[in-house]
C-alpha cells in the first residue's frame, strides 16, 4: 500500500509540476472589461469565462496556448509564456454586431440584452450625437419612445431643467445611475402648473455627451435592485475609458427664424496612468442665445383682466403687439467638466474613479409688467423714475420686464474598488453629489406700501416733525425700493456608500448581495429682505426666513439577488430588498422576473412581477413658500405651499408624507429571427398607491395654500416596441432602418382623492392626458463611402388638457405632429469628421385646438366670441397662443440647423 500511496502522490506532484496558473483581464478597443469571453487552452477543454470584470484565471500545461473568442470580436490566440496575459479584443468588421452586454437590471453576473429578462436599451454615443440635439435629455427624447421631457414657455426656475419622465411616471420616478452608482437629485422642485409638477429629478442636461460611451435604460420597475426612486426604470448612464483616441468637437447652431443661436466646444481625451491605468476626460463648454417666440395680445381680452380702459391697452399693443413678452427658450451658458479613471492595484484589485462638475447659468423674463398692469399712479411717480426717463411732466414709463436668473451648480463624484478572489467579486465605493441653485431678479420693483420711521442722521434716533413731534414715516419700498433682488435658493447633495458581492457558483447559480447606506442634505436660503417682505419683488418672491433652513435624513438598505439558470435556455432571478428611513420608516420590496429562449437563441419570452416604494424627497416634505403663478382671467396671483410638518399642516389636519408603493408588472418577447434583424415587445402595468402629489390651492385660514399629500392611486399601462434591420447591402452602401414606440393603454386615477385633499381636473389632466397617447421613432441611416445620411420621424400622439379656468365642457387637445429630423455626416480624413444636421426640417410646429365634452360644449364653439373668452384663458390673452401656459412636448422654435466638426487626435 505505501509503494501505491508513493506512486500516486509521484504522479500528483508530477502533474501539477507540469501545470501553471495564468491570469489576466480581457478589454474591447476602448479599455471596457468584457464579460463572458471564452477563454480556453488550444486542443483541450480546459477553458474558463471572463467574470463580469473581464478577470480570468486559468492553470494550463506548460507550453499551452490561450484562446480567447467571443461573439461580435476577432479570435485572439497567444501562447501562455507569462503568468499574466491581458488581452484586447477588436469588434469584427463586417461581421456579426456584438450583442450588447448589459450591467443594469441585475445585481448578478451581466447578460446580454438578448438574454436579459428585463426591456433594457442600449444607446451608444454615437446614437446619441446622431440626434443633433443640443443636450443629453433631448436627444433622449428622440431616441427613446417612453421617455418624454417637457419644454415649458415660461416657468421661472423651470427654465434651469426641463422636467422629463420614463412611462408616464415624472421625474422622481426614474433613478439616475452614472455607471452603476447613484446620481444625486436636483434642487429644484418643479411647483408651476406644468408637467412635473410636485417631482424633482437629476439633472441630466448637465451630463455632457460627449464624456458618455453609452446609456442603459431599464424600463421596468427596480426598487428591489436599487432602492427608491426606480418605480418607472433605471437610466444607466456608461462614461467612456478610453485612453486615446481623443476628439475636439466643435458645434453651432441657429433657429430657422435666426435666434437661438448656440456654439458650443467639447474636448474628450484620454492617457494612461501608470502601466494599468487610465484616465479620460470632458470638457465642455457651450453657449445658447435666446430665442423668442411671443403671440400677438387681445386687448380686449388684457383691458378685461387689468380693468383698464380698452383705448389705453389698444394704444400699447399698437406699439407692443406681444406685449412686450419674451418666452421662447432662454439665454443659457454652460461649463461641464467630466474625468473618469482606473487602475490595476495587483491582479485582482482595480480602482476605479469618476467625478464631474458642471456649471451653468440661465437668463430668462417673467411676463412683461404693461403700463395698464402695472400703473403710473400721479402720486407716485417712482415707476416713471425707476423704469421711465424719470421726468414727471412728460412720463416716459411704458412698463417694465423683470428678469429671472438662475445659476446652477451640480457636482458628483465616485471613489472605489472592485476585487475578484476566489470567484468572489466585490465592490466597494462611495458617492458623493450635489446641485444647487440661486436665484436673481433685476428690473423690478417691491411695490409694497410698508411705512418706517426716518432716521435722523445726528442721533442715529427716528428722526420727528419739528412743529408736531411726531415720528415722521416714509415709504420703506416702492419709491424706495431697489431694483435688483436675492430672492434666495436651493441645494441638495447626498452621501452615499455602497457594497456589492456576487459571485457565479455554478454553471446554474449566481448571487449578488450588498448594502447602501445615504445621507440626503436640502436647504431652502432666505432671501434678501426686500424680495420677501410685503408683496416681495415682482415677478419672484424671495424665501421667507421662518420658511427657510436645512434638513437631512438617512437610510439604510440591504438586498439579496439569486439567478438560477434551470437550463442554458430557462432563466429565473429573484431579489428582495430591504429599507429603513430615519424620517417615515422602512419599506420590504421583491422581484421576480423570468426568461425562455427557443429555436437556437431566436425568441426569448420574459417577464417579471415586482414591488416597488419611493420615499418622498426632502424637498416635497419641507419646501414651504409663497410663488407667483398665472390665474386665468385674473392675471398673476400669489399664493403658498405649506409643508406637511409645518404648525399650519397640524392646524389643517394633514398628515405627514409616507411613502408610495407600487406593482410592476412586465411581459414580453423579443426576437433575432436572422443575423441583422431583431424586435422586442414589451407589455407593462404599474399600480403606484399612494400616489404623492401637489394638490390644488385651498382656501384657508392661511389664504390660499396647498400642500402635498398621499392622495390616491394610479394606474399606468402601454406597450413598447422596438425593431431593428441593419447591414442591407444598397449599391456600395449599408442601409439600415429603426422602428420603435410606446403605446399608453392606461394613464389614470383608481382610487378616490383622500378626504380633505383637492385635485382638480386641471392637475388630473396635467397628471394623466398631457403626455402622448403614443410616440413612435421611424429612422433609417444609410453610408457609403465617406457619407453617413440619417433621416428620423418622430410622431407625437394627441394630448388633452383642462386647464385652470377653462369652461368645464371644453377640453385642449394638441393635435399628433411629425418631426422630421436630416443628418449628414462626411468623414474628409481618417481624423476629420463634418456632420450637418436639420432638426424639424418642415418646420412643424405644435398646435391645439377645443373639444367639446359635451353639447354645452359644442354650443360654445359654435359662438365666435364664447371661443375667444376660452382662448384668452388659457394663453394669457395670447401671449402663450402656441403652447397655452403649460407648455409642449416638443419645442415651439420650429426648424434648427446644426453644423459640427471633430478631430481626432
Amino acid at each position: 500500500m505505501r509503494k501505491i500511496a508513493l506512486l500516486f502522490f509521484l504522479l500528483n506532484v508530477t502533474f501539477m509540476m507540469a501545470q501553471r496558473e495564468v491570469s489576466g483581464i480581457v478589454k474591447d478597443k476602448t479599455g471596457t472589461p468584457l464579460p463572458g469571453v471564452n477563454v480556453q487552452e488550444k486542443g483541450t477543454k480546459n477553458g474558463i469565462s471572463t467574470d463580469m470584470n473581464g478577470s480570468y484565471k486559468l492553470n494550463v500545461n506548460e507550453g499551452a496556448t490561450l484562446v480567447f473568442s467571443y461573439i461580435g470580436f476577432t479570435t485572439v490566440t497567444k501562447p501562455a509564456t507569462t503568468a499574466i496575459i491581458n488581452v484586447d479584443l477588436e469588434e469584427e468588421s463586417g461581421g456579426q454586431k456584438l450583442e450588447e452586454v448589459v450591467v443594469t437590471g441585475t445585481r448578478t453576473a451581466p447578460r446580454s440584452n438578448t438574454t436579459s429578462a428585463l426591456p433594457i436599451d442600449v444607446l451608444s454615443s454615437k446614437d446619441l450625437t446622431a440626434t443633433g440635439q443640443a443636450t443629453f435629455d433631448k436627444a433622449l427624447q428622440y431616441r427613446i419612445p417612453s421617455f418624454n421631457t417637457v419644454n415649458t414657455p415660461v416657468n421661472d426656475a423651470t427654465s434651469l431643467l426641463d422636467p422629463y419622465e420614463i412611462r408616464n411616471m415624472g421625474p422622481s420616478r426614474t433613478l439616475i445611475l452614472i455607471n452603476g452608482k447613484r446620481k444625486n437629485l436636483s434642487s429644484l422642485l418643479y411647483v408651476q402648473t406644468s408637467p412635473g409638477r410636485g417631482e424633482t429629478g437629476a439633472d441630466i442636461s448637465a451630463i455632457p455627451t460627449d464624456a458618455i460611451e453609452r446609456v442603459e435604460i431599464l424600463r421596468d420597475g427596480a426598487s428591489a435592485q436599487y432602492g427608491s426612486d426606480a418605480i418607472a426604470g433605471v437610466m444607466n448612464i456608461i462614461l467612456k475609458k478610453n485612453h486615446s483616441d481623443g476628439s475636439l468637437t466643435i458645434r453651432s447652431g441657429i433657429t430657422g427664424e435666426g435666434d437661438g443661436e448656440m456654439l458650443g466646444v467639447t474636448l474628450n481625451n484620454g492617457t494612461t496612468v501608470g502601466g494599468n491605468g487610465f484616465l479620460n476626460y470632458t470638457i465642455d463648454f457651450s453657449k445658447v442665445n435666446q430665442a423668442n417666440r411671443p403671440g400677438t395680445v387681445d386687448a380686449e381680452g388684457d383691458a378685461g383682466d387689468f380693468g383698464a380702459p380698452l383705448a389705453d391697452v389698444q394704444s400699447f399693443l399698437a406699439r407692443r403687439p406681444d406685449a412686450g413678452n419674451i418666452n421662447g427658450s432662454p439665454e443659457t451658458a454652460a461649463a461641464k467638466f467630466l474625468i473618469n479613471g482606473g487602475n490595476d492595484l495587483n491582479d485582482i484589485t482595480q480602482i476605479y474613479y469618476n467625478a464631474a462638475y458642471v456649471y451653468k447659468k440661465v437668463n430668462s423674463f417673467a411676463n412683461y409688467r404693461t403700463p395698464y398692469w402695472r400703473t403710473l399712479d400721479p402720486a407716485n411717480p417712482y415707476l416713471n423714475d425707476f423704469f421711465g426717463n424719470g421726468d414727471d411732466a412728460n412720463p416716459s414709463y411704458d412698463g417694465y420686464v423683470p428678469t429671472f436668473e438662475g445659476d446652477l451648480n451640480d457636482y458628483n463624484a465616485t471613489l472605489g474598488f472592485k476585487t475578484t478572489k476566489n470567484g468572489w467579486n466585490t465592490d466597494m465605493s462611495i458617492t458623493t453629489g450635489g446641485n444647487s441653485q440661486t436665484y436673481s431678479v433685476n428690473n423690478s420693483v417691491n411695490r409694497s406700501n410698508i411705512k418706517q420711521s426716518s432716521i435722523d442722521p445726528d442721533t442715529g434716533l427716528p428722526a420727528v416733525d419739528p412743529i408736531t413731534g411726531e415720528v415722521i414715516y416714509t415709504s420703506k419700498y416702492q419709491e424706495n425700493s431697489p431694483i435688483s433682488f436675492k430672492p434666495g435658493g436651493t441645494s441638495f447633495n447626498h452621501i452615499v456608500g455602497n457594497i456589492d458581492i456576487s459571485k457565479t457558483l455554478s454553471d446554474h447559480i449566481s448571487i449578488g448581495f450588498g448594502s447602501e447606506f445615504r445621507t440626503e442634505t436640502f436647504a431652502v436660503q432666505a432671501g434678501d429682505e426686500a424680495s420677501w417682505e410685503g408683496m416681495g419683488a415682482d415677478s419672484f418672491a424671495g424665501n421667507r426666513p421662518e420658511n427657510s433652513g436645512k434638513w437631512n435624513r438617512y437610510n439604510f438598505g440591504a438586498y439579496l439577488d439569486v439567478a438560477y439558470d434551470v437550463t442554458k435556455d430557462f432563466l429565473i432571478n429573484g431579489t428582495a430588498r430591504y429599507e429603513d428611513y430615519s424620517d417615515f420608516g422602512n419599506a420590504t420590496v421583491w422581484k421576480l422576473s423570468s426568461r425562455y429562449k427557443f429555436l437556437d437563441d431566436k425568441v426569448t419570452l420574459r417577464g417579471s412581477v415586482s414591488t416597488g416604494f419611493r420615499a418622498p424627497t426632502l424637498h416635497q416634505i419641507y419646501t414651504q413658500k409663497s410663488q407667483y403663478s398665472f390665474v386665468p382671467g385674473s392675471g398673476i396671483q400669489v399664493s403658498g405651499i405649506i409643508n406637511n410638518v409645518s404648525p399650519q399642516a397640524r392646524q389643517l389636519n394633514i398628515p405627514q408624507l409616507d411613502a408610495e408603493k407600487s406593482t410592476n408588472i412586465t411581459i414580453g418577447i423579443g426576437s433575432k429571427p436572422f443575423k441583422n434583424f431583431n424586435f422586442t415587445l414589451d407589455y407593462y402595468n404599474i399600480k403606484v398607491e399612494d400616489r404623492i402629489v401637489l394638490g390644488d390651492k385651498q382656501d384657508t385660514q392661511f389664504g390660499s395654500v396647498a400642500w402635498f399629500s398621499n392622495s390616491f392611486d394610479s394606474r399606468t399601462s402601454g406597450l413598447d416596441v422596438v425593431m431593428n434591420y441593419n447591414n442591407i447591402g444598397i449599391g456600395s452602401g449599408k442601409l439600415g432602418f429603426n422602428l420603435s414606440g410606446n403605446i399608453t393603454f392606461d394613464n389614470e386615477r383608481i382610487s378616490p382623492v383622500r378626504t380633505g385633499d383637492s385635485f382638480s381636473q386641471t392637475l388630473e389632466s396635467l397628471m394623466f392626458t398631457s403626455r402622448p397617447e403614443t410616440k413612435w421613432i421611424l429612422g433609417a441611416n444609410y453610408e457609403i463611402g465617406k457619407f453617413g445620411f440619417s433621416l428620423n420621424n418622430t410622431y407625437f400622439g394627441k394630448t388633452t388638457f383642462n386647464q385652470d379656468g377653462l369652461n368645464a365642457d371644453l377640453k385642449t387637445e394638441f393635435i399628433p405632429k411629425i418631426v422630421t429630423d436630416l443628418g449628414i455626416t462626411f468623414s474628409a480624413t481618417e481624423k476629420l469628421t463634418l456632420a450637418f444636421n436639420v432638426n424639424n426640417i418642415f418646420n412643424v410646429l405644435p398646435e391645439w385646438k377645443f373639444v367639446a365634452e359635451n353639447a354645452a360644449g359644442s354650443a360654445i364653439l359654435a359662438d365666435p366670441a364664447q371661443v375667444k373668452t376660452q382662448y384668452n384663458l388659457i394663453t394669457f390673452n395670447g401671449r402663450y397662443s402656441q403652447v397655452t401656459y403649460d407648455g409642449s412636448h416638443f419645442s415651439q422654435l420650429g426648424t434648427m440647423l446644426n453644423l459640427s466638426l471633430n478631430y481626432k487626435f
